[in-house]
């Protein structure tokens, strides 16, 4: 009976799927596409202004990027339009893309004043009249015509209006790259996205198409650099045989205003060129890393740098010959500057002694070296003093070191927020270190300026991104964690869009115009990193991640051979309270901040809520500002995290048949999972705190479903994103 029945449900589900393919009623949606569907477009009124003003194109560049954009305008316009749309050689289009010195006719709608502001990747969009309505996209260089191009798509995406355009945007800050923690192998560090895009083992010979639609998604959203390999550097990297590699996906990326850097292993001297010292003050050493640089620069022009993470976990560096990070960092420099290229040199440092204060360490090793930097040199600092965690106060090395450019990195996989089973959106946490004030300067000191130079008249200003990217089809393994990589290239353009733009934006473009999909996924992405905070390091916990993959709670870890690598270094909790004394009389970490932050952060009873427990231990019976005790609000905080991570379950089933079924589907087991991940850190946190509060849970807490036991005895030995170990 059952065996008829499952075959008649089999034949009915072929018929249907032969009856809808066969009439187009079937598309699948891999995710693949990203924010670059080009679906068409169904607003009568938009259709209209598409056909009047952009349809007929004209790109007058016959460069490398000029067949890019070519090629992307046909592409969106004829997914767009629903029809085939090539492009004409006539000045006269009503679509124009070109630069002033490609038809000096653009000098009739732009003056000398607008164009000179544009810089070298800024564009402009200017709807104009003659006979009949035109646009026009200008820009100094062919990047920033494809920049324009990229934005023309998106107005139309986001069903903007085409009217009246004037639009002029230049980046604000000049390096915008991603950091890949891709190793040689082609394992990813901290990837739950599969494996590295990276075909080490085929390249240089076969390049995967996905390297150009990898290109194409970077190019749409104005990152123009990639990093391509681990921090924990291999150095055969520098070698011929890789070289030439590099060299191939560079000459790919070119076009596309992508610049390429690698890692650089500090004892690489030793490792591939046979010296017996990699010492930054020895003249041998110095000679290598210009042989080797010069070498580089011979497979790739353009090359644009390296990426330096040394004394920093078992990384060699400078350090290890009595020598400064500034020592270390200007022997490189020296080498990559008559080539323009920079040297970006990691403050995520570790000494080899363990410090009273693992927050302290960076601002204490890079401080006293303010303006011994080469001027090629920008320091990545980690937008938290810790390491990426769910919140962290901003980094107080930002406004401390007036003398050297400081790029900021963001960490866009998301290895302490859930990993590729939690929809948390980061935008908001972006915004909330970029807008915090410094005080460096006064009032109005606010981190973004810090890095885009504005505060400091820096020259070289940067951003660098960790990258959520694999081999998965939909690229990111969540296919809502698409919308970190798109935000994040958004806010490295600039950092005054609001996360909630951006956020409306990417789902314009990846699930459609509909407004109650667009209204929906919106407010599930703004309300979701709030959540992921609250249901795993609610008020300024920290670090409560399990050993090695951090995959899950584990405040109870103590056995690390260091004590900075053990949550309980971090919460603190005891029979009295939880959390870490950084005031004045504990660590002293808010001596690090100025005076105005200090002052804040230092108070019980002026710090934020939010930071309460990174810079306070504070008594379990305290009185919160919502009247309760410090353990009810922790216990209200975790159940908020699950309740709000239950009502996104229900807003996402909402729209059931609103978008297509396979990526419905996907968001919704994986919304499954992330509610019972929620339950997990509540209840094994607040089981394992409860062991020193002594307190009783309040009822307002569902009660823990099994014992603190049965949580510790949890683990997780294939998690992914494990670190290698050689």
């Amino acid at each position: 009976m059952n065996r008829t029945i499952n075959i008649k449900y089999l034949i009915k589900a072929v018929l249907t799927f032969f009856i809808c393919f066969t009439f187009g009623l079937v598309k699948a949606e891999r995710g693949y596409d990203l924010w670059l569907r080009y679906q068409p477009v169904n607003d009568p009124v938009l259709l209209k202004q598409i056909r009047l003003q952009v349809e007929n194109y004209a790109v007058l560049s016959n460069s490398a990027t000029g067949l890019v954009i070519r090629e992307e305008l046909g592409r969106g316009l004829s997914g767009l339009l629903s029809k085939e749309i090539e492009s004409i050689s006539s000045e006269n289009s009503s679509l124009l893309v070109a630069t002033p010195a490609q038809y000096s006719g653009i000098k009739k709608y732009f003056d000398d004043r607008e164009l000179s502001a544009l810089g070298s990747e800024g564009f402009a969009i200017k709807s104009v009249s003659s006979k009949t309505p035109r646009t026009i996209i200008t820009a100094n260089s062919d990047i920033g015509l494809l920049y324009g191009a990229f934005h023309l798509l998106k107005l139309i995406q986001t069903n903007q209006s085409l009217e009246k355009l004037n639009i002029t945007s230049v980046p604000k800050i000049d390096l915008r790259v991603l950091n890949h923690w891709d190793n040689l192998d082609r394992t990813s560090e901290r990837g739950y996205a599969g494996f590295s895009i990276w075909d080490w083992h085929k390249l240089p010979d076969y390049l995967n198409p996905r390297y150009t639609d990898y290109a194409r998604a970077n190019a749409s959203i104005g990152i123009n650099g990639t990093v391509l390999t681990n921090v924990n550097a291999n150095a055969l990297v520098l070698t011929p045989h890789y070289l030439e590699k590099v060299k191939a996906l560079a000459d790919l990326f070119r076009p596309y205003g992508i610049k390429v850097y690698l890692t650089a292993r500090f004892s690489a001297p030793i490792e591939i060129g046979g010296l017996k010292t990699a010492d930054p003050l020895d003249a041998e050493v110095l000679k290598w890393w210009m042989e080797k640089v010069t070498e580089i620069y011979e497979y790739v022009p353009d090359f644009g740098g390296f990426l330096v993470k040394a004394n920093s976990e078992g990384q060699p560096g400078p350090q290890d010959y009595g020598r400064t990070h500034a020592d270390g960092a200007n022997m490189m420099a020296e080498a990559l500057a008559p080539f323009d290229g920079v040297v970006m040199w990691r403050a995520f440092v570790y000494s080899d002694e363990e410090p009273d204060d693992r927050a302290k360490q960076a601002y204490n090793e890079f401080k006293p070296l303010d303006g011994t930097f080469r001027e090629n040199v920008l320091i990545q600092v980690k937008n938290g003093p810790i390491d990426f965690q769910p919140r962290e106060p901003f980094h107080p090395l930002f406004g401390a070191m007036p003398e050297t450019p400081l790029m900021m990195e963001f960490q866009i996989t998301q290895e302490y927020l859930g990993q590729a089973t939690q929809l948390v959106y980061l935008a908001p946490m972006w915004k909330e270190c970029l807008d915090s004030d410094t005080y460096a300067k006064g009032n109005g000191s606010e981190v973004s300026k810090v890095i885009n130079g504005a505060l400091h008249g820096n020259s070289k200003t940067g951003i660098a991104g960790v990258a959520n990217i694999g081999t998965d089809i939909n690229w990111t393994g969540h296919p809502m964690a698409q919308s970190n990589w798109y935000a994040y290239g958004r806010l490295a353009w600039d950092t005054s869009l609001s996360s909630e733009s951006i956020a409306k934006d990417w789902v314009r473009m990846t699930y459609g115009s509909n407004s109650e999909v667009v209204k929906t996924i919106t407010s599930i992405l703004m309300k979701s990193w709030e959540a992921s905070v609250s249901y795993m390091t609610p008020l300024g916990l920290h670090h409560l991640m399990a050993t090695g993959h951090h995959y899950g709670p584990g405040p109870w870890v103590s056995n690390l051979s260091r004590a900075d690598w053990n949550p309980v270094y971090y919460h603190r909790a005891d029979s009295v309270g939880i959390g870490f004394d950084r005031t004045t009389s504990g660590a002293n970490a808010v001596g690090q901040y100025f005076p105005e932050v200090a002052e804040e952060f230092g108070s019980l009873g002026k710090c934020p809520d939010k930071f309460l427990l990174w810079f306070h231990h504070v008594p379990w019976s305290y009185q919160m500002r919502s009247g309760k005790s410090l353990w009810n609000e922790l216990a209200s905080k975790y159940q908020e995290g699950i309740d709000e991570v239950r009502t996104m379950q229900h807003d996402w089933k909402s729209l059931s048949g609103k978008i297509d079924e396979q990526r419905f589907e996907q968001v919704d087991m994986l919304l499954t999972i992330q509610e019972k991940e929620a339950v997990w850190w509540k209840d094994a946190s607040m089981l394992y705190f409860q062991t020193f509060s002594n307190r009783p849970f309040p009822d307002f807490m569902e009660k823990p479903r099994f014992s603190l036991d049965y949580y510790q005895s949890q683990s997780f030995p294939f998690a992914p994103g494990i670190r290698p170990r050689w």
